[in-house]
């Protein structure tokens, strides 16, 4: 029974049939910096609920991270997508965006200090089992979620989608428990079999547990619709890779979150 309600549910965000969900937006703090992220879980629920972290992509927290929230609340979640760039901040193009990305690809502790304001702000959230926390992130978010676990932050696991694997600051052994799964392109040229590699040795010094999972012919931004239908730029939406990595997350999501 619970395969097919899950199977529904994934049929139902695939087609815009979206389960009565409360959606708002957040509005909270890093220090002076002025933070907007976006919450959405299952309007009728008894005791706290297993939270998702999204990490947003180098657009910020726009409607493709708001879709993928609701998605996650229609398989009752709380999905609560935080905010690293700052309110208002919402690069629309790619050049701004690359710019904008890159000042925290280019500082990795004003990137996880951002993290950690998210995971701040979602104690202040009573629907929140602070016990059950878990994060995905797309592309830089996809980055981002690697660096809450090198940094020790308190998730028990993370999802990265097409995100680049390089760091400046690598995981150190027992820095954390989580789990880590990789949805990973095989002709992501933002992400090339070296970084695979080096990731593989940093992770495994670390005794960190994970697992990647390659999507062949998939390059960057694999499941996102707006990225085109032209893989020879780099960046292209590919629905099987889109459809397998989120069933994958899934599955990897109801073992960690799976009672004792």
């Amino acid at each position: 029974m619970r395969n097919f309600l899950a199977a529904l549910l994934i049929s139902m965000a695939f087609n815009g049939v979206s389960a009565s969900i409360v959606e708002k937006t957040v509005d909270y703090r890093d220090g002076n910096i002025e933070l907007e992220g976006f919450v959405a879980y299952p309007e009728k629920t008894e005791g706290k609920l297993p939270v998702v972290i999204l990490v947003h992509d180098w657009t910020g927290v726009g409607d493709y991270m708001k879709k993928r929230a609701r998605m996650l609340a229609e398989l009752g979640y709380f999905a609560f997508a935080i905010d690293i760039y700052g309110k208002g901040v919402r690069p629309d193009n790619p050049k701004a965006s690359g710019a904008e990305a890159g000042k925290y690809v280019n500082d990795r502790p004003l990137f996880r200090q951002r993290l950690k304001a998210g995971l701040t702000e979602l104690a202040t959230m009573p629907e929140a089992d602070m016990s059950r926390v878990a994060a995905i992130g797309y592309c830089f978010g996809g980055t981002g979620v690697l660096e809450m676990v090198r940094a020790g932050l308190p998730v028990i696991a993370v999802v990265s989608f097409h995100g680049s694997l390089n760091t400046t600051m690598p995981a150190e052994p027992g820095v954390s428990e989580a789990k880590v799964l990789i949805c990973h392109g095989t002709k992501d040229s933002y992400a090339p079999p070296a970084q695979v590699e080096a990731l593989y040795e940093e992770l495994s010094k670390a005794g960190i547990d994970y697992q990647l999972i390659a999507y062949g012919d998939a390059v960057h931004s694999f499941t996102n619709p707006a990225a085109g239908n032209d893989p020879s730029t780099g960046n292209a939406y590919n629905e099987a890779a889109d459809r397998r990595s989120w069933q994958h997350m899934q599955i990897f999501l109801d073992e960690v979150f799976a009672k004792p």
